[in-house]
């Protein structure tokens, strides 16, 4: 759950009181520091003046049927995660955020998901906190679902506002907020690649995976392919350090030819391991930081066709440094991407639950910090500790053996109802997964 304050800039140095269903909708992109479209998003308020507290956003289900079980699972995380910072909701407000499909008005799409809306305000009003307000944002226009008046709230709908004209858009500006674009483009940095490339990448990950497992299932291969790994790791990260930036397209593709086929598979691979993985999360400030997230995005992207699971290893450090350099929005992406990639993902799922709760991400640095430290004194790795989600566990003695699949057919698990989106709190099927086809290469541990 995203953690926000109604104050847009230092603590209690601005705060924006926000009138109507116009300023909400207006307000939603500087909530979640992107327009997440195809989504619903739900917002807790507090005390009489309706202070915003925290939020979750999950994709909308495709099929009408998940809408019940969703809203009451979507109610009820709002709720107790309130009630867990200390805080039971007072209010709450919905989004339901839909471009119209080809051939269909964004009125259409409204009435289309109103079913959905009163679905979501009877879950609310079912654990005794009402829904204040419902707005679907679809086509350029918005609707009340709540307001029965026609003259505030006509059929048609009302136009949204235009960008950077409106009070908080000017209040966001002066404190240095930045909306990133929408939800679509984020992803669309950490897509597997679709050009020509992806084939080749796929017969290099293939190769890389027939050499490596046999490696990973001996002890001293295993270690053999984490050293390596690490070092080609740093060896592109000072490659794409040293490439000159710019416009974020023109960036990506830059990484993306800085990195050569062979290159990608032996780290995607090699970072299926969790005490390797676990290793690369300790690039996550100074200079080493923006150097490291262009590669786990670049990586992430590597993972085409059946590898697409092992994009929840690169995608899960590219969140974590995100949020390591204090960068919310990137980092509840790249982690619901990481889940919807692998809905099992151990480090994601206590990454993604922290950063949505809007916990200090120095808790675990100091870990990795000293794990780093301990490395750099001489430990052998066998008597270390293993962190996980900001808390340190002592092992003693080896590892256990990496749990090794093959690259041949294997079956994957399903993802949350409607597909876990970025800043998504992650909603389990209660009946059943859907299982996909894919073929894997080494993977040991989450």
């Amino acid at each position: 759950m995203n953690k926000h304050h109604e104050s847009t800039g230092p603590a209690d140095e601005q705060q924006i009181t926000l009138r109507g269903p116009a300023e909400l909708a207006d307000a939603l992109p500087y909530l979640m520091g992107f327009h997440p479209d195809d989504s619903v998003v739900m917002v807790a308020l507090h005390g009489g003046r309706g202070r915003f507290g925290g939020r979750l956003r999950l994709g909308i289900p495709h099929a009408p049927k998940e809408w019940e079980p969703v809203a009451e699972q979507l109610a009820e995380c709002l709720v107790s995660g309130s009630e867990r910072r200390g805080s039971r909701p007072d209010a709450i407000v919905v989004f339901l955020c839909q471009d119209p499909a080809d051939g269909v008005t964004g009125h259409q799409t409204m009435e289309r998901l109103r079913p959905f809306a009163q679905l979501l305000r009877t879950a609310c009003g079912a654990l005794d906190v009402p829904v204040l307000e419902a707005l679907c944002i679809s086509g350029g226009r918005y609707w009340s679902y709540c307001c029965p008046d026609s003259r505030c709230c006509p059929e048609e709908g009302n136009p949204l506002a235009l960008p950077g004209t409106t009070v908080m858009a000017a209040a966001a500006a002066y404190a240095g907020i930045h909306v990133r674009g929408s939800l679509r483009d984020m992803e669309a940095r950490l897509a597997p690649l679709e050009t020509a490339g992806a084939g080749g990448q796929q017969e290099a990950l293939d190769s890389a995976g027939a050499v490596l497992v046999s490696r990973i299932l001996d002890t001293e291969g295993r270690a053999e392919v984490a050293g390596e790994t690490l070092k080609l790791a740093c060896t592109l990260m000072d490659r794409i350090g040293r490439a000159p930036t710019g416009p974020v397209s023109a960036a990506d593709t830059n990484d993306d030819r800085l990195i050569s086929h062979d290159e990608a598979a032996a780290v995607i691979l090699g970072l299926q391991d969790r005490e390797t993985r676990d290793k690369a999360a300790q690039w996550m400030e100074g200079p080493e930081a923006a150097s490291a997230l262009r590669l786990w995005r670049a990586l992430a992207r590597r993972c085409v066709g059946p590898y697409v699971e092992h994009a929840a290893a690169p995608l899960t450090l590219a969140g974590w440094v995100s949020w390591s350099t204090g960068d919310e929005p990137a980092a509840r992406v790249a982690l619901g991407l990481a889940l919807r990639a692998d809905p099992d993902y151990t480090f994601a799922q206590l990454l993604h639950q922290a950063c949505n709760a809007g916990l200090n991400p120095e808790t675990l640095r100091r870990c990795l910090r000293g794990e780093r430290a301990a490395a750099d004194g001489g430990e052998d790795g066998r008597g270390g500790h293993e962190v996980h989600g900001g808390r340190e566990q002592r092992h003693t003695g080896r590892r256990p053996a990496p749990r090794t699949v093959p690259p041949q057919a294997t079956k994957r698990r399903g993802s949350a109802p409607g597909g876990a989106g970025p800043g998504a709190v992650v909603v389990r099927r209660r009946a059943r997964d859907s299982k996909r086809q894919g073929r894997r290469g080494s993977r040991s541990g989450r």
